[in-house]
């Protein structure tokens, strides 16, 4: 069930990202790095239309695998109460916000929180989003109480 939660809100979170920051505020798609595919052209346009739709495919995926393992363990009778619940996904969120930083802001450089002025603060502060998401998760997780454990 812990799997499930922390799956839950990996997609979560990935949906929250394409949502806000693709789609509502256009601060950036998937591969709208300087260099690789400028959505300004019709051609990097459609090939960011199809990352992040691909982005959110996977996303959609994390959501439906961890319902599945959700309710798959509720017909066993294994029980996850609302707090660990609510904990696992933030952590998971957080945890989403880490890998895809590290990784698409960073190491590959694919794209920005927002390019331009105050790029670096941004993909920081979005790191530093999943660290606090990530350890104030784990402490609503730990903190249930006695009556919420499994």
């Amino acid at each position: 069930m812990r799997r499930a939660g922390l799956l839950l809100g990996v997609g979560l979170g990935g949906f929250l990202d394409g949502i806000v920051l693709h789609q509502i505020l256009q601060w950036h798609h998937m591969l709208s790095a300087e260099g690789c595919c400028p959505a300004q052209t019709i051609g990097g346009l459609e090939d960011n239309t199809l990352a992040d739709g691909l982005f959110h495919l996977a996303a959609w995926l994390s959501v439906a695998i961890a319902v599945i393992l959700l309710w798959r363990g509720a017909r066993r009778g294994e029980t996850l109460a609302g707090r660990a619940l609510a904990g696992l996904v933030l952590a998971g969120w957080g945890a989403f916000n880490l890998v895809e930083g590290l990784v698409d802001h960073h190491l590959l450089g694919l794209h920005h929180v927002k390019q331009g002025d105050g790029q670096l603060a941004l993909d920081v502060a979005f790191l530093a989003l999943g660290v606090l998401l990530v350890g104030a998760g784990g402490a609503l997780f730990r903190t249930r109480t006695s009556a919420e454990k499994s």
